[in-house]
């Protein structure tokens, strides 16, 4: 029986699951059940999770949440080639890779809510990526593509178009390693399925979320 991955096609914390479970080739052993976020049925929270968030992951009898946890659980639990990595080096870069990625969301996040434009901001955390991408050979934080470039990407994406749609700000000028790193990841077409359809709409929804705009 496939299991079930409950989510948003709109929500970058899910977008992490999904380029996951495409990746590994599950499209089969894991069915996408979508939800409307502004309209959540009330069996969800009932008799699925209780947290009424997305993503969530039923599978062998157990409902699992948070994404993070849930891209380390479907590489671990599900066939398909490996998203982590056995090099220690490359294991405890990818540790702090994941301790600095909320950070990284919500001190861009943040900067969309001031009266100031979010360079002074946002400058640090991009350089830090674009440092981080140094480190080892290959387009990837890793070298090869890996957990830590999908816990990324969706945040990424998104972040590129509001800034420079509203701010006029280039994420990727100065800084070779982020735009080679987002040229390669958007080759993928596990990647490529789950990207943001409209970025208009996208744009809309962050300015009234952020600003109160419409």
């Amino acid at each position: 029986m496939a299991a079930k991955l409950y989510t948003s096609y709109s929500c970058p914390f899910a977008q992490r699951v999904w380029i996951t479970r495409n990746y590994k080739g599950l499209q089969d052993k894991i069915k996408l059940v979508p939800l409307n976020l502004q309209n959540r049925p009330a069996w969800y929270k009932e008799k699925v999770y209780p947290e009424n968030k997305v993503p969530a992951l039923e599978h062998n009898g157990k409902v699992i949440g948070e994404s993070i946890d849930l891209i380390k659980y479907v590489d671990s639990n599900f066939e398909g080639p490996s998203l982590l990595h056995d090099d220690p080096e490359k294991k405890k870069f990818f540790e702090e890779l994941l301790s600095f990625v909320d950070k990284f969301v919500w001190t861009v996040f943040s900067s969309f809510k001031g009266s100031d434009h979010p360079k002074a901001a946002v400058d640090p955390v991009f350089d830090h990526l674009e440092n981080a991408l140094n480190k080892f050979d290959g387009p990837f934080f890793l070298g090869e593509f890996s957990l830590a470039d999908i816990a990324y990407i969706p945040f990424i994406e998104r972040f590129q178009i509001f800034l420079s749609e509203v701010f006029q700000y280039d994420i990727t000028a100065g800084r070779p390693k982020l735009a080679a790193w987002i040229e390669e990841v958007n080759k993928l077409d596990a990647y490529k399925q789950t990207k943001v359809i409209d970025p208009k709409e996208l744009v809309a929804y962050y300015k009234q979320r952020f600003s109160g705009q419409k």
